[in-house]
């Protein structure tokens, strides 16, 4: 089990879901859960590329099938690169879809990285028309907002019950 150490974030216990990988074996992101808090977080490495960003939200679909989580802390502090080419995917195909399986908020703490801040803000701009989303430089203030977003009472009759 993965535990945060801030005073904010003291009641979110993370467990590893998984890691996926890029074409060479270097990790991409981390998945880690809390089923109490009913959060997914992606903790994401490396120069990203539209390609991996477009791999890893699909491979995130998969996991909010099993996991059910609607709230994502989206966590690119360990990131750089430009993904902007992965813009229309991720509004049109994955964000419907994330929806469609539960998503209601999303915690996005930025990249230190110039390239992957600019991706961000499309990102943000992009999909705060459709769900809630909030910008941070830290994870301890995006758990922070991420706690009082409002959770919906049931899950989607269309997710799979987690085993």
């Amino acid at each position: 089990m993965f535990f945060l150490t801030t005073r904010a974030m003291s009641s979110l216990h993370l467990e590893p879901v998984g890691t996926v990988a890029d074409a060479n074996g270097k990790p991409l992101v981390d998945f880690l859960h809390s089923p109490t808090q009913k959060v997914l977080c992606a903790r994401w490495y490396g120069n990203l590329t539209g390609r991996e960003v477009t791999h890893v939200a699909q491979e995130y679909l998969r996991a909010q099938t099993t996991l059910y989580c609607p709230l994502l802390l989206n966590d690119k502090s360990q990131a750089t690169g430009d993904w902007n080419e992965a813009m229309d995917w991720l509004e049109y195909e994955w964000l419907p879809q994330a929806m469609e399986g539960g998503l209601r908020a999303i915690a996005y703490v930025f990249s230190p990285d110039m390239h992957n801040q600019l991706a961000s803000l499309t990102f943000f701009e992009r999909v705060r028309k459709h769900i809630p989303i909030q910008l941070f430089y830290d994870v301890p203030a995006a758990w922070q907002w991420l706690r009082i977003q409002p959770q919906p009472l049931h899950r989607p009759p269309h997710t799979a019950n987690p085993t």
